[in-house]
């Protein structure tokens, strides 16, 4: 018996053995694809190479030049390094922390904590990673009883992953198996290591640094760019984590479980609180300083920080004058257009950059300017409130062109203080399954996007690559020229974000493409208890997207 399906890639119909696997129907299918084929989307739902043809249905095959593709290159690669380091370190504990200088920092410790890396360590692990590639062995997607998932875990030390699965409370659960190492990965695999020939392996500050091909040129691993600033901020907060015994979302649920949670909030939130103040402190001691810049991608929180750094630079002694850097766009008919012809908003030629600076001269020399007052409905703008800059006072501007130098050229590096806001998630699922970043500030959008614009969780998802994209051009690449950066992740928000994401997300309908994202966050949060009870302080971060914060917006 067969069954026809739509093959995306091709735009023809293909008539397919029922039960006959994906990988299978990939190789008598003329795909033309530049790369293996590494996995497939069925319906807008992403699958394992492995899966049974059942019915009829739209297929679309993918490789490493797709994000999805992609995305499951690099867990396979993870993988591949799982299996490198329990051959030759079987009695050690590799964990996968953070993406960093366009790769995946990580390190090898022993029982003790001590570390195991060193050049002839990474070297051997290299080595040994290009073998099992060579080898080309078969990654197996199996279901095993959870009792028997948990043993497996459990005998290779595999803690974390085994009270994760105590929790969840499933009969059955699907793991991953090569070569005799079992193993659970956020997402679907390659079909096996042959493919895998992309990546690097080198000596990064403690540990190592996992490279990976590059989107825009994926037979090379992207080029490593300096972000040590951000390694350090994310380096206090990994410290953080650990003091506090929340590493990953088995110790988080626990606390949940345990009742608590609104102590960890309270931790959460005074270290917030210490940060921004020490940042206020920091910009008090600097005597020179007439103007504070904040930058961050969408959703990081840049606002309410903004907010919260306004009052304790009051606290110590100063009076700030807030500017809106979205009030200096140009009339919409001056708007550059990006190259789809569409208006590129978060292009930099967006703003009146020469009236800003004339603005901010005049009031550094005591004189008074009226600000303007843009009108997105109407695309015009208007005059505005007037301003007078005093001796005492000092100018804070939030805006995502905050640290790019071409934004303030005519003001003197000595009277700018730069400050980079970012969420940069630490809580991991488990050891070798971290958190994008970006998927902390997605759920965040999605769900302020859903109460407070009136945006399905479809548009938001629609939105969010062009966003990415200027966030990749006009943000990124000047985030180390801050003077300090802040993290806005709060180690519990996943959960309270989960009761409040889950139902807008799953209104996305099955007939788009974005589906197959939908989903992906959904599983993810899925991982998550709920947190909804709990006392979130009105001035939280948190609530700048779930509501109730004590500022104005």
């Amino acid at each position: 018996m067969k069954v026809t399906a739509f093959c995306i890639n091709t735009g023809t119909e293909i008539s397919v053995p029922l039960g006959e696997t994906l990988f299978d129907v990939a190789k008598k299918t003329d795909l033309k694809l530049k790369y293996p084929v590494i996995g497939a989307l069925v319906n807008n739902t992403l699958k394992e190479l492995s899966y049974p043809v059942l019915s009829g249905c739209e297929i679309e095959f993918l490789d490493r030049t797709n994000s999805n593709g992609l995305s499951a290159y690099v867990r396979s690669l993870i993988f591949v390094m799982c299996k490198a380091v329990d051959d030759l370190f079987p009695v050690s504990k590799l964990h996968i922390l953070h993406a960093v200088s366009k790769g995946y920092y990580c390190e090898l410790k022993d029982n003790d904590g001590n570390s195991l890396l060193n050049a002839a360590s990474i070297k051997a692990i290299k080595e040994r990673m290009k073998e099992v590639v060579a080898e080309d062995i078969p990654i197996e997607r199996m279901k095993m009883k959870t009792e028997d998932a948990i043993k497996a875990f459990n005998d290779q030390g595999l803690e974390d992953k085994e009270l994760i699965l105590r929790q969840r409370k499933r009969i059955y659960t699907s793991v991953y198996k090569m070569d005799g190492v079992v193993n659970y990965l956020y997402g679907f695999l390659a079909p096996s290591t042959g493919s895998l020939n992309v990546f690097n392996l080198v000596k990064y500050f403690d540990g190592m640094l996992l490279q990976v091909p590059s989107s825009e040129d994926p037979d090379k691993v992207a080029e490593r760019t300096p972000q040590n600033k951000l390694f350090d901020v994310i380096s206090e907060h990994s410290r953080w984590v650990k003091l506090l015994d929340v590493e990953n979302v088995g110790k988080l649920n626990q606390l949940i479980i345990d009742k608590k949670a609104d102590n960890l909030i309270k931790i959460a939130e005074a270290l917030h609180e210490k940060k921004v103040a020490d940042i206020a402190d920091m910009i008090f001691e600097r005597k020179e300083v007439k103007l504070i810049l904040i930058s961050g991608p969408s959703s990081s929180g840049k606002t309410t920080f903004s907010k919260r750094l306004s009052i304790q630079l009051q606290v110590a002694g100063l009076k700030p004058l807030v500017i809106g850097l979205d009030d200096y766009f140009v009339d919409r008919e001056h708007t550059p257009r990006d190259k789809n012809g569409e208006y590129d908003f978060e292009a930099l030629e967006a703003i009146d950059i020469k009236l800003f600076n004339d603005h901010l001269l005049t009031l550094f020399n005591g004189g008074e300017v009226t600000l303007p007052r843009f009108d997105f409905q109407t695309g015009k703008r208007y005059e505005g409130a007037k301003l007078k800059c005093g001796s005492n006072n000092i100018i804070v501007v939030e805006g995502i062109h905050g640290l790019n130098p071409k934004l303030t050229p005519l003001i003197e590096e000595k009277l700018k203080f730069k400050i980079y806001v970012s969420a940069l998630t630490q809580v991991s699922i488990d050891r070798h399954n971290r958190i994008p970043t970006t998927d902390n500030r997605l759920i965040r959008r999605i769900v302020r996007d859903y109460n407070y614009r009136g945006h399905t969780a479809l548009a938001t998802l629609k939105r969010w690559p062009s966003v990415r994209a200027g966030e990749e051009k006009n943000i990124f690449p000047y985030q180390e020229e801050a003077d300090i950066m802040f993290n806005s992740a709060l180690l519990y928000e996943f959960s309270v974000l989960k009761h409040l994401a889950e139902p807008i997300i799953n209104e996305v309908p099955e007939n788009t493409k974005e589906y197959a994202e939908a989903m992906r966050l959904l599983k993810f949060l899925s991982f998550f208890l709920p947190i909804i009870n709990e006392d979130i302080p009105n001035t939280s971060i948190i609530k700048e997207f779930i509501g109730g914060s004590s500022f104005e917006y």
